[in-house]
């Protein structure tokens, strides 16, 4: 599934890219139209969804006394109401005589009629300008080209693609400074371990809202802890750039999660007054982001409950901000809340003011687990990367959970890793063992034998069996334990405790690596050695020889020259 999401993303990109070579629009320019245009085909395809029996029960009540609206009754059970003029089969027919991009325009007014809240969130006039030539030819190319999306995934393929575009774009601008997309793994990883259930869930730098879609998503299908109750979980997202505004509107809307996205700059605006306002807080901020202006932020409570980051002198400002964005998670959280961020691993060993900051975190007990992450998870970026979790209700105050995922990924491609679903659940696992669940952990096992029983192939056996072995030779009791290079629980005091490590939250300073038994002997071991040794020796004197050849060779050729 993943190689074919994959696949998909390519190939739309490719369409696309090619399309803006054509239409002379810089990528920003571009993008806003192309996505608004995927928009349509998700919403075109939920809507199918539920299209049968929406009209089922329109025509059960037609001429009654309960009689509804049929849009009425589709926002009841879809979220929202297409109307004809705004269904992507209908945009998919238009003949290239026909006014396209006033078609698309009329398509987008049909939906805010019916869901006002999308006034000025979906684009309109945009398709006017892709090119005044072949206009039509271009949006009847992008229309046939964008329907062979499949609808078989998951409803946050649209958050999937965007996303993907929204990097790819980024990178054809050249743009940078600190800000990338989450890969939906690390995501779902984070979601994984908050365990979210219901409640109010905030992400202060939302981008297109995949934090939202993956929260509602888990919630979604574990709502059966709830009784089954409607799910009833309220999404608070700020982002400072107006497009993804609008973008991460269209999210919610697909994906039929309440909420508000407010534009903002979350480092002199709260808009939603989040200190322990919060059941969740879920984000990936801009790392190392500097010149934010120190007399704007530090009286605010948000940030200068556990201190503001500054330098020293007659005139001190914020180094950077990445512990603006750590007070922010502590802060926003109520009585039982829980939070999970994506941070620069630069972060967990930062000293001066940082480091008392992070002192007065370890010490309130705010801090629960820290995870490091393998490299090249990110598209866009290459900078290695630390989530950090924070739990109100944690029991145990002085201690903190570390887990080094820096060996664990599945490779998607020559540059870019992932986690896979099993890796997902494996390491999700520890916090519910730590926790003390062991009946998530066998629950696991078990869906795992009988993921591998009912397998068709030797290969899909060996690999759920695999899974299995990877979990019982690391608790093999089904109760969680320190397992040297994987998991460690430190406490504040102690040999080798958090306060001997100078307050770090470096997971590898704790966790230790693996020394691989390579089943040698002493003196295998220095023979082995000695026969290295004079292997080099051997390559040294091939060299010099080259050395000398290489000089004649170059000698006769200058003669030869004069």
């Amino acid at each position: 599934m993943n190689q074919k999401l994959n696949d998909l993303k390519k190939n739309l990109w490719e369409v696309a890219d090619e399309l803006r070579a054509n239409s002379g629009l810089k990528a920003s320019a571009y993008s806003i139209p192309v996505l608004g245009l995927i928009f349509l085909k998700f919403a075109d395809d939920k809507y199918g969804q539920f299209e049968d029996e929406i009209v089922k029960e329109y025509e059960a009540l037609k001429g009654g006394r309960r009689e509804k609206k049929i849009e009425e009754i589709a926002i009841e059970k879809c979220g929202f109401y297409l109307p004809e003029q705004s269904r992507y089969s209908y945009l998919l027919n238009l003949s290239e005589e026909e006014n396209v991009a006033n078609k698309i325009k009329e398509a987008m007014e049909g939906i805010e009629k019916f869901s006002p809240e999308f006034v000025g969130v979906l684009p309109k006039d945009n398709y006017h300008d892709l090119n005044t030539d072949d206009n039509n030819k271009i949006l009847n190319r992008l229309l046939r080209n964008f329907n062979d999306i499949p609808t078989d995934f998951e409803n946050d393929i649209f958050g999937e693609v965007y996303e993907y575009f929204l990097g790819n774009f980024a990178l054809a601008e050249g743009q940078g400074g600190g800000e990338f997309y989450t890969p939906r793994t690390v995501v779902r990883y984070m979601v994984e371990v908050l365990q979210p259930s219901e409640g109010k869930v905030l992400d202060p730098a939302c981008g297109s809202g995949g934090m939202f879609v993956q929260t509602a998503h888990y919630a979604q299908a574990h709502k059966v802890r709830n009784g089954g109750q409607p799910l009833n979980l309220r999404a608070y997202g700020v982002e400072r750039t107006g497009e993804t505004v609008k973008l991460a509107k269209m999210n919610l809307f697909l994906n039929n999660i309440r909420g508000e996205i407010t534009e903002a700059n979350s480092y002199y605006a709260d808009p939603y007054n989040s200190f322990g306002n919060f059941d969740y807080v879920l984000a990936n901020p801009p790392f190392n982001v500097d010149n934010v202006e120190l007399d704007l932020v530090k009286n605010q409570n948000r940030f200068n409950t556990y201190g503001v980051p500054q330098t020293k002198g007659k005139k001190p400002k914020v180094p950077n901000a990445n512990y603006l964005w750590i007070n922010q998670f502590a802060t926003a959280l109520n009585e039982k809340g829980k939070a999970a961020l994506v941070m620069a691993n630069s972060a967990s060993d930062a000293g001066h003011s940082e480091k008392e900051i992070r002192k007065a975190l370890i010490e309130d007990g705010s801090v629960s687990q820290m995870v490091a992450l393998p490299s090249n998870m990110f598209s866009t970026v290459t900078l290695p990367a630390t989530l950090w979790f924070f739990d109100r209700q944690k029991k145990k105050k002085d201690e903190i959970l570390f887990i080094d995922a820096r060996n664990i990924f599945t490779q998607i491609d020559r540059a870019l890793r992932e986690f896979s679903d099993e890796q997902i659940k494996n390491l999700a696992i520890i916090n519910r063992l730590y926790e003390e669940d062991s009946e998530s952990f066998y629950a696991l096992i078990k869906e795992y034998e009988e993921s591998r029983d009912s397998a068709t192939s030797d290969e899909e056996k060996k690999y759920f069996q695999k899974q299995i072995d990877w979990l019982l030779e690391r608790f093999p009791d089904g109760k969680y334990q320190d397992v040297i290079g994987l998991c460690k629980v430190a406490t504040l005091d102690g040999e080798d405790g958090i306060i001997d490590q100078d307050y770090s939250l470096n997971p590898g300073r704790y966790v230790g690596v693996v020394i691989e038994d390579d089943g040698m002997t002493a003196e295998q071991f220095k023979d082995n050695l000695a026969d290295l040794n004079d292997e080099l020796k051997k390559l040294n004197e091939e060299a010099r020889g080259l050395e000398v050849q290489i000089e004649k060779n170059l000698d006769s050729l200058v003669i030869e020259y004069e």
